[in-house]
């Protein structure tokens, strides 16, 4: 960074911006960077604090490759990233601008799939916020369609603040201004207009797309006054003026087309309130428009605790039931927020577009069955996906054995393996059994039809790894990387059809954790070159000198080798010297601690000796071995356990661990140079090799688990099962009475004084069960 940078630089670079708008595109650009502005006074008191904070943010980002090279979207990846990032720290004030990316992602990959067959897309978001959300429906969509171009953005957002954040984020897109079409006004109070602002008479144009999406404020305030014959509310009802959720549902409705679709999301309270909303509702469903709602976890947006629902609504359906999804216990913990895994998303996705009833998880409700519950849409009357609460059999807690029903929820295992079931259990009536065998685990492992299950899993995977390979590497130059990862999914979903137990959606998460960095290499090598893959980078981090940060070289990392894989596959012998020095210091320290603690407390007042840091004082001991050495010379060995022997040894392994640290951080340094020149110098099989092995190789490793991960669940609740029953009552009055007999004799042998003893006779007839009655 050079010294002469100022802040005043950014503020005439802004400035000239301003001057340079075509007049073509004033509307879209004109005051994009006002809240930029203003925000640069709130870096620092002064022009130098806020040259300083502007340099350090653009020293952390300068060095991401950003021209025309770069296809994939790095400049839109910061902006989401520090985006997300406030929002996390932003609390309430989140929900104004953010939609969490795995929602954003889940509502795009439903619109995209109702839009796929269309050449040309309009797309409009009524609460733009920052246009996250906006800008990954374009960007589902555009995996679908031919040009990319043919997309037409249309966002709308009452802050200004937040609406620049909107225009920003799609500018710098890459989307053509043409198909940037914005607005900052209030988006119940002031409909989207039907002509240009510049040009009221000639250019009526009603706005009609075909995809609408939102996330509003959730139950604000709204002014219904004289919107009776507003054409967006009119056919419906009016929202109560406490709460506006249906006032944007309507008006997000009234703007798709006759084959079009919207999502909103919103609290699940619209979903069964009554009143104005209730009425609502009643039409809505009656009018055929509700298509399908979704339950989302609690704790998923940034700012609110609140469980939230994505409806999802068309002008004109075929069909007349209403698929309900209650996606609300699919998610992991991640801070204080709870996140959707990419195979919650994928399972509630496929669900919504193959409107599957799958139990404890979807249901198609038809219309009848919602009049029947008086239009009550509260999704725990139709799908009940909560635990199955744990229940006690009175018989076997009495007498022993495991009940037949509770054997009986493990069904899909038996219906899996239903010999199994007789190797493991006897019945001992028409309602309890016990098992066969001491050893559970072996007695299911060993079984033929779980061995024959691992071989079908093993089998119908057979061929995937040269699939892959085929997939990843031959075609590593041409593979659409925004649309492989869905093309691995369906290949591996294929194979899984023959597989039972086995969730395929596990299957995907696990690809889906490996692709991040797989389609980063591929964009990388299909962007800069096959070359890309031997390139070596300075590692480049801040340190502190002098009392200021500076960027300094630490090694070198490979643009797309991991430094560790090369040694692990073509540098072994390095690094396991490595591996050993490492290991022989690590012996080192315990030997230190095992002489220390083998001294006697008048040993460690020694000068030798000092607890308080590393337990020897090596220049002492040193001192002290030479003198014990020259005397050892004189009157012989010493006593094997003696201090004097003691000092010897430590004194050696001070020696040594000096060489070995000083011979270590050379062998370590020369193995990173190694490391260096292999990877420039790998020659293409070797490429292919380590691609092989950091793409394919540790995915299918993980893949090739889930049978055992299903079976060690089999095995478990089988053990959980007997461990339940394991100890009957019979058995639990059995020790209780053993044990108050032992304490009864052991009172006995107990003397005291007259009250002590009366004491004791009292406490006897309790155990006993008796009692003197008062």
């Amino acid at each position: 960074m050079k010294q002469d940078f100022n802040v005043s630089n950014v503020r005439d670079a802004l400035s000239a911006f301003s001057r340079l708008i075509s007049p073509a595109h004033k509307k879209l650009f004109e005051g994009i960077f006002d809240t930029l502005q203003t925000g640069l006074s709130k870096l620092g008191e002064s022009a130098g604090s806020q040259t300083k904070a502007i340099s350090e943010l653009i020293h952390l980002i300068k060095d991401i490759p950003m021209d025309a090279k770069q296809d994939y979207d790095v400049l839109g990846f910061i902006y989401e990233y520090l985006i997300s990032m406030f929002a996390a720290n932003a609390g309430k004030k989140a929900g104004e601008f953010y939609t969490p990316h795995e929602v954003s992602l889940l509502i795009s990959e439903i619109i995209a799939h109702h839009l796929k067959d269309k050449k040309e897309i309009q797309i409009y978001d009524s609460t733009s916020g920052s246009g996250s959300l906006l800008i990954n429906i374009g960007r589902s969509v555009s995996k679908h369609i031919d040009d990319k171009d043919n997309i037409k953005y249309y966002a709308q957002e009452l802050k200004k603040n937040t609406y620049d954040l909107t225009r920003m984020n799609l500018v710098m897109r890459g989307i053509l201004p043409n198909n940037i079409v914005t607005r900052n006004g209030d988006t119940l109070e002031d409909d989207w207009p039907y002509f240009d602002e510049n040009d009221p008479i000639t250019s009526y144009d009603p706005l009609y797309v075909d995809a609408v999406v939102s996330n509003p404020p959730y139950s604000q305030q709204w002014d219904s006054s004289h919107k009776e014959t507003d054409p967006r509310y009119a056919r419906f009802g009016l929202a109560p003026k406490t709460k506006a959720d249906y006032a944007f549902l309507l008006h997000d409705l009234y703007h798709i087309k006759p084959d079009g679709i919207m999502m909103i999301v919103l609290p699940h309270g619209v979903l069964f309130r009554g009143g104005e909303e209730g009425k609502i509702r009643e039409k809505l469903i009656e009018g055929n428009h509700i298509d399908a709602i979704i339950g989302l976890p609690a704790n998923i947006f940034f700012g609110t605790g609140i469980p939230t629902t994505i409806i999802v609504l068309k002008q004109k359906r075929q069909n007349t039931d209403v698929l309900i999804v209650d996606a609300s216990k699919e998610f992991i913990k991640v801070g204080k927020n709870n996140k959707l895994r990419a195979s919650d998303i994928k399972r509630c996705v496929d669900a919504v577009v193959n409107r599957q009833t799958i139990p404890n998880y979807s249901k198609l409700v038809s219309r009848e069955e919602i009049r029947d519950n008086d239009y009550n849409l509260n999704i725990p009357r139709y799908v009940d996906s909560s635990a199955t609460a744990e229940s006690w059999d009175i018989y076997a807690t009495m007498f022993g054995g495991i009940p037949a029903n509770e054997i009986d929820e493990l069904g899909r295992f038996w219906e899996a393996f239903p010999q199994l079931r007789e190797a493991l259990f006897t019945k001992t009536s028409t309602h309890h059994a016990e098992l066969k065998t001491t050893d559970i685990k072996n007695t299911i492992t060993q079984h033929p039809e779980v061995e024959a299950f691992i071989a079908n899993f093993n089998a119908s995977f057979g061929d995937f790894a040269a699939y892959l390979k085929t997939e990843l590497l031959t075609n590593m130059m041409t593979v659409n990387t925004s649309k492989e990862e869905a093309v691995l999914s369906e290949a591996i979903f294929k194979r899984m059809e023959a597989v039972p137990l086995i969730d395929k959606y596990e299957a995907y998460q696990l690809l889906d954790d490996d692709w991040t960095h797989i389609s980063i290499d591929l964009e990388i090598i299909q962007t800069e070159g096959f070359a890309a893959t031997r390139q070596v980078d300075p590692n480049m981090v801040l340190k502190k000198k002098e009392g200021k940060e500076q960027e300094v070289q630490e090694g070198w990392l490979g643009r797309i080798m991991p430094f560790e894989l090369v040694q692990k596959t073509y540098l072994k012998d390095e690094l396991d010297e490595l591996k050993a020095m490492e290991d022989r210091l690590a012996e080192i320290t315990a030997d230190f601690d095992t002489l220390l603690d083998s001294l006697t407390e008048e040993e460690k007042e020694a000068d030798t000796v000092n607890e308080t840091k590393d337990g020897f004082v090596a220049a002492a001991v040193a001192k002290e071995a030479k003198q014990l050495l020259a005397d050892k010379k004189k009157n012989g060995d010493f006593a094997p356990d003696s201090y004097e022997a003691k000092i010897c040894n430590v004194n050696s392994l001070f020696t040594e661990e000096k060489d070995l640290k000083k011979a270590f951080a050379l062998a370590k340094i020369a193995l990173h140079e190694l490391t260096k020149t292999t990877i420039e110098q790998l020659t293409d099989a070797q490429v292919y090799e380590l691609l092989e092995l950091k793409w394919i190789s540790s995915f299918l490793t993980e893949l090739y688990k889930l049978p055992a991960v299903m079976i060690n669940q089999l095995t478990t609740h089988v053990q959980a099962l007997a461990d339940k029953y394991a100890t009957t009552y019979a058995h639990v009055v059995a020790e209780i009475k053993e044990t108050e007999s032992s304490l009864t004799a052991l009172m006995d042998e107990l003397t005291g004084n007259e009250f002590d003893l009366k004491g004791l006779n009292e406490f006897k007839t309790l155990l006993q069960g008796e009692g003197n009655e008062k």
